[in-house]
């Protein structure tokens, strides 16, 4: 009689998980411990665009921590995602002595990059609806899609704090402040992770610590922070992340950091944001961080120094693929350069990481139901509600709405180019780097020749925005389209026939802006970098000749950053900021223009005049945006084109009722702040109210103003809302001249509004006891209700 075979502790999914953890390790041989802190490209799996049986049983003999964008790195639709992720997860759990699945991961910033995705609004545009919840949704969509091909990981959000619009990642970015980033960048993180992590994913905050205040803003460039800035600016978005939202993974940032390099700090990545911030998860690099170490910072004598550094420094896996963490690590645990108490605490994070995803339970995605997870009419309309609630008025002389009637000229480079809709992480610009690598050495996956119509086919449909003009139109209008020149060329050969067009109309809508993407003809994304912020190309010239033909004019802007273009605002009637507004940008633009709905969003970011203001914030300084003795630039004046928190309406809002109390409120307490917003015009409209304070008198100088708070109302003409904000006094702690977290005595000035510098309301209360008293730990809610 056969003996039952007893499974082992760590497969039984009733054992809590520190004794599973215990049994599996006491189990694992140290080359099997090695592999679980690495990862291989799929295409590392692949002959050709197949799947290879002898190349995974070679790579996969001793298992693998991860597997890297299945679906990013192919043309493969979710179902074929699916099932070549669960023959990966089979090859590994059947033909590998310990059966230890991998995480599979994917890029997700504005929905999951693999073929078939949907592409919601880049996160710049998502920031300006100023809508956390709506945020939350969105990635709820995110988190189903990358379910359904097997994905357990997500790649975002970026939580890097904007202050260089030069800086081509901006659009990635959810604005300037910290306290709207913090709160976005937490419903990100709830909406992909979801309510338990078996039935989630990890969510992955980056790029820690620093990486947006780049030099000259280029990408990878060396940051000089101090660390009360990068206490009080970069690390509040890092805090929320980590207390409020339980954010399980986070990706270091490529930068070095006052002289350090982040990926080889332990200062950075142990003492800060493990000790500081209490980060338990997993840390992960930045693809071929590592690496960069040595060939890019030259701050290693090899791939082995490298992997050391990094490794010591505290991060757990190295991604995309297995180099440093390959034979050098390997080798420095032999020579004793690092030990194997070192090594087990990391792949312990790893496979707490994956008991707690229950891939030990079911590693595998149905297949048969993965396409009903995708482009569902739902998803279509939310991708809509999304990239309206973006749209962000910038001026409007009253031409808009425009009346669906007469002649109307479409004119520019973005009108009728779905493509230019969509930011960098999206699945198209991929493939265009994957068609234009820049250099081999980068390890960017090839598409194998493979078929450009086939990969059009099976996109997500883009409408572009001379398609959501004309089906708003109607049969009432006749539109007439030239789109002048290219985005970034200087063929000026269209110019002539678009201004004729424009002086045949009776309204121009001309729509300029940016490519986003990696590839060299793109001005915005990833190692885009620019030294102006104004239009690309020949576009500012296109619209000199354009607005000259004196129809009245509406310009739509597709950007990634913002754009310094005052002459524009002097001479159009009307300003539309769209962003990158994804797949339903180009009908939820029109909606905009013939005011099917009313645009509500507010700039999450200062829009500069000229590019020689930069960095230019609202939180600036009392000393900061203006230059002593006068104040203004030789040549402009110091102040924004646009402030942040700006956003006009089709509507007005009047701002009455203001009420706070206590007068006076202890650190722990709370001060109540009231007031009524009634919309006081013709249509319905939303409000974003905004909170800020000021502490004018302070051991350390204080900002001039910070957001505090902030809601978005809809409102009826004539209807009105109370609002009740509850500001925690301890949301008022600032860093001191010891680096302590504290709130000191003294008056607080409140302000409210609809933006940083349109200040309805005004008032005071005053902060006793201690003159200073310390916090626990940084606040970065301020709850509110509506009635």
């Amino acid at each position: 009689m056969e003996t039952a075979q007893i499974k082992p502790l760590y497969l039984e999914a009733s054992q809590p998980i520190p004794v599973r953890l215990k049994d599996l390790l006491g189990r694992m041989t140290v080359e099997e411990k090695l592999f679980q802190l690495s990862a291989y490209w799929f295409h590392d799996l692949r002959n050709g665009q197949e799947l290879s049986q002898d190349r995974m049983r070679v790579l996969l003999g001793m298992g693998i921590g991860q597997i890297s964008r299945i679906g990013g790195s192919s043309a493969l639709l979710p179902p074929d995602a699916a099932r070549a992720g669960n023959t990966i997860q089979r090859v590994l759990r059947e033909h590998t002595r310990l059966g230890i699945p991998a995480i599979l991961h994917e890029e997700c910033c504005a929905g999951y990059m693999g073929l078939g995705g949907s592409i919601f609004p880049q996160m710049i545009g998502m920031a300006s609806t100023w809508n956390p919840e709506l945020l939350q949704r969105t990635a709820a969509e995110i988190r189903a899609q990358l379910l359904a091909v097997g994905a357990r990981q997500g790649l975002a959000p970026v939580l890097d704090v904007a202050l260089d619009p030069r800086w081509g990642r901006t659009e990635e970015t959810f604005g300037e402040d910290p306290l709207l980033i913090a709160r976005m960048g937490a419903a990100y993180i709830r909406g992909v992770q979801g309510d338990e992590m078996k039935s989630g994913l990890m969510a992955t905050a980056k790029h820690f610590i620093g990486y947006s205040l780049s030099a000259g803003g280029m990408n990878c460039a060396p940051i000089q922070a101090g660390p009360r800035f990068l206490r009080e600016t970069c690390l509040m978005p890092f805090q929320a992340a980590i207390a409020e939202a339980g954010v399980r993974s986070v990706m270091n940032a490529y930068n070095e950091l006052d002289g350090e390099v982040v990926a080889a700090s332990g200062a950075i990545l142990k003492d800060l944001l493990r000790g500081e911030l209490g980060f338990k998860g997993v840390v992960v690099s930045d693809y071929s961080a590592i690496a960069m170490i040595h060939n890019y910072h030259h701050a290693a004598s090899d791939e082995r120094s490298a992997a050391v550094k990094a490794f010591k420094a505290g991060i757990e896996m190295e991604l995309p693929s297995r180099v440093c963490y390959g034979e050098p690590l390997r080798a420095a645990l032999e020579a004793g350069e690092v030990g194997l108490d070192e090594i087990n605490a990391a792949v312990q994070l790893v496979l707490e990481a994956k008991f707690e995803l229950g891939l030990f339970e079911n590693p595998f995605a149905d297949e048969h139901t993965a396409a009903l997870s995708f482009e569902t009419p739902a998803q279509r309309a939310l991708a809509r509600e999304a990239a309206g609630q973006s749209l962000i008025l910038l001026k409007n002389d009253g031409l808009l709405p425009l009346r669906p009637t007469g002649t109307i000229a479409v004119i520019g480079p973005n009108a009728d180019a779905p493509r230019n809709l969509i930011g960098d992480y999206s699945y198209q610009a991929g493939v265009e780097l994957a068609a234009h690598p820049p250099a081999p050495e980068l390890g960017i996956p090839t598409l194998g020749g493979l078929d450009w119509n086939y990969i059009q086919a099976h996109s997500v449909k883009i409408p572009s925005i001379l398609d959501g003009i004309r089906d708003r139109a109607g049969r009432d209008a006749r539109v007439l389209h030239a789109a002048g020149c290219t985005v970034s060329g200087a063929d000026r050969a269209g110019i002539p026939e678009a201004a004729a067009l424009a002086a045949q109309a009776d309204a121009v809508i001309l729509v300029l802006g940016d490519k986003s993407g990696f590839t060299l003809d793109c001005t915005s994304g990833e190692t885009r970098d620019r030294a102006e912020l104004g239009l690309p190309g020949v576009q500012q010239e296109l619209a000199e000749a354009v607005l000259g033909a004196g129809k009245p004019a509406a310009v739509v802007l597709i950007n990634g950053r913002p754009l310094a273009i005052p002459w524009l605002d002097t001479n159009a009637n009307a300003i539309l900021e769209a962003w990158l507004p994804g797949e339903e940008g180009g009908a939820a633009v029109a909606d905009a223009l013939f005011g099917a709905i009313n645009p509500g969003g507010k700039l999450p970011i200062t829009v500069p005049r000229t590019v020689g203001q930069v960095p230019i914030q609202y939180n600036h300084k009392p000393s900061g945006s203006r230059s002593n003795w006068y104040g203004d630039y030789v040549e402009s004046p110091a102040g924004p084109l646009y402030p942040f928190g700006h956003g006009l309406s089709y509507t007005t809002f009047g701002y009455t009722d203001f009420f706070i109390a206590p007068a006076q409120a202890a650190p722990g307490g709370v001060v109540e702040v009231r007031l009524t917003v009634v919309n006081t015009g013709k249509v319905a409209g939303d409000e974003v109210v905004q909170l800020y304070v000021c502490d004018p008198v302070a051991s350390i100088p204080r900002p001039v103003k910070e957001l505090k708070g902030f809601c978005r109302i809809g409102l009826k003409p004539g209807e009105s809302r109370k609002v009740l904000f509850r500001l925690p006094v301890d949301m008022l702690a600032f860093y001191d001249e010891n680096m302590d977290l504290v709130t000191e005595a003294g008056t607080i000035r409140v302000m409210l509004g609809g933006s940083s510098s349109d200040l309805r309301l005004q008032g005071q209360f005053e902060i006793i006891g201690p003159q200073k008293s310390k916090v626990g730990r940084r606040m970065t809610v301020c709850p509110v209700a509506i009635e």
